[in-house]
């Protein structure tokens, strides 16, 4: 009996032993920069987005309109770590990374076993969003791994072991900095941003080596006193002034250029402290990887003072404009608007209120600025739409080459805001003062089809649900668009025409967006919810 027992433990070993040395062996292989450079995205799902152009839309098109319906759950995953994840999965050769506050995981993409476990403590004493311990992914570049932990310290750690290489912090001098998303990886350098716009920190888009963790530049989302835009920020403001970079930004190798969102000014809700436009808040910026340097920038919102921060992913997309070739971002942006620009000069292009519940703006210029309604938050209090929450936020959009149409959630809502002026204090959140909502006001989140090329929205699928999801969109090759819907599950539906074709309830609300990944021939989808990553598949 004993000796029984003895070799099934050993064999339990040695199986254990050799799926190691099987994921480290596909570790090994890496990620090279040509890789990541990739157009389109297939077996393998490198970032945080899938690829640089933002899209989250896959080449894969094993899973159809057709048989869709067959798909079921193959595994699922349970992270005990603080917190609702909202983490998009990497996949590099089979293998799976997430992470969940400040622990990271290597799993097994095909079955959800767990290959090695990297933990670390969360911190202590943070503020506002860092304080939930929220991470959004990693990114890697060979056989390496790259991570934000809640109280902004860049990590890089060996793939294929977890084993820590070397821990930079690159948020010092305020306590109320945090991070709360993915780096993003370009060329030799891991590119990070941080959370805390609402608190009274100054936003940054750093970059460090990837080799070493050396600081090779950072650019200051602020200006200081005698820079462009320092008008904005009198006395020391500047250094309080937000426009944080809370969400990875996507990148164009031809033009080699990123763009980055940035947050909303601070203090959030009172603005006469912060005279004039508030740069660079409210921004996509596109900056130079090489060297840091601002090319241009566009502001979505000027002088800020609902919190419609701009950090909604700036998706990179190559299309036919007005009758000729255009490289082109779009964002669905927070304020409720979407906006067209051209990404090698940052040109207003078109813009198209997507929110039915928007009274802050008229209209957008053909400047691209707003036409303000005059509606400003005081002490007693002004309903404002889109509410606190956003007609949008972080959670993914997606394009589809399939259909050429963009698609993305919106929530229409409305929020009281109040406000009065407050001093700053670190240790304490810098609103100024306060949101709150009303009672009779109902939430209803709806799933847009926009088509960027003739300004029209396709169509509109409202969801069935108390407004609470904070779940991304991704779609497919064969015409699907995925995603965490209202109702606590993940859906598929037709991207042509907005019609539900399946859907598996996950128990808990999604907060996270999907992706897909294929091993061995086999596509799959994930997504997280509630503190698990659930995977499906065709049986």
């Amino acid at each position: 009996m004993m000796s029984g027992l003895r070799t099934g433990l050993a064999l339990a070993v040695m199986m254990l032993a050799s799926s190691v040395v099987l994921a480290q062996s596909n570790a090994a292989e890496g990620v090279m920069q040509a890789q990541l450079e990739k157009k389109g995205i297939h077996d393998n799902w490198l970032s945080y987005n899938g690829d640089y152009t933002g899209r989250r839309f896959t080449s894969l098109t094993q899973i159809t309109p057709q048989n869709v319906g067959q798909m079921r759950a193959q595994w699922v995953f349970h992270s005990r770590n603080a917190g609702v994840l909202e983490v998009t999965p990497v996949v590099v050769n089979g293998v799976m990374y997430v992470t969940g506050s400040n622990d990271a995981y290597a799993i097994y993409a095909s079955t959800g076993q767990v290959i090695w476990h990297h933990s670390r403590q969360i911190t202590e004493g943070l503020v506002d969003d860092a304080s939930g311990h929220i991470n959004r992914g990693v990114a890697v570049l060979g056989n390496r791994l790259y991570m934000e932990t809640d109280n902004a310290h860049l990590v890089c750690l060996d793939a294929r072991s977890g084993n820590l290489l070397w821990d930079v912090a690159y948020a010092t001098g305020n306590r109320n900095y945090g991070a709360t998303s993915a780096p993003l990886v370009v060329k030799d350098k891991v590119i990070v941003g941080t959370s805390g716009g609402d608190d009274g920190v100054r936003g940054f888009v750093a970059a460090f080596n990837a080799e070493t963790g050396k600081e090779e530049w950072r650019f200051w989302t602020i200006p200081a006193p005698g820079e462009f835009g320092s008008s904005s920020w009198p006395g020391d403001l500047y250094m309080h002034g937000g426009g944080t970079t809370w969400m990875p930004g996507t990148f164009d190798p031809e033009l080699n250029t990123i763009y980055w969102g940035t947050s909303n000014p601070s203090p959030d809700f009172e603005g006469t402290v912060r005279p004039g436009d508030d740069l660079y808040t409210n921004c996509v910026l596109a900056i130079d990887p090489d060297t840091g340097k601002l090319k241009w920038y566009f502001q979505f919102t000027p002088h800020d003072l609902a919190d419609y921060d701009a950090v909604e992913t700036p998706v990179l997309v190559d299309s036919v404009y007005e009758g000729k070739p255009r490289k082109l971002i779009l964002q669905a942006n927070r304020n409720g608007f979407v906006y067209v620009l051209d990404r090698t000069n940052g040109k207003f292009l078109s813009a198209r209120q997507f929110s039915l519940k928007q009274n802050w703006a008229k209209g957008i210029d053909e400047n691209g600025r707003p036409i303000l309604t005059g509606l400003i938050p005081d002490e007693k209090g002004a309903r404002i739409c889109p509410g606190y929450a956003g007609a949008t936020n972080w959670f993914s959009p997606t394009y589809s080459e399939a259909t050429r149409l963009f698609y993305f959630m919106s929530l229409d809502d409305c929020n009281v805001y109040s406000a009065k002026v407050e001093k700053f204090e670190e240790g304490r959140e810098y609103y100024s003062t306060g949101v709150k909502h009303p009672q009779d006001e109902v939430k209803q989140k709806v799933l847009i089809a926009y088509n960027p090329v003739t300004n029209h929205f396709e169509w509109r699928n409202a969801q069935v649900g108390e407004g609470h999801s904070f779940a991304g969109v991704m779609s497919t090759a064969s015409g699907l668009v995925l995603f965490g819907n209202d109702a606590n599950s993940f859906e598929a539906v037709d991207g042509a025409t907005g019609k539900s074709l399946w859907h598996f309830n996950m128990g808990q609300p999604p907060h996270a967006s999907p992706m897909s990944y294929a091993v061995d021939g086999k596509q799959y989808f994930a997504i997280a919810a509630g503190s698990d990553i659930f995977a499906f598949a065709l049986p």
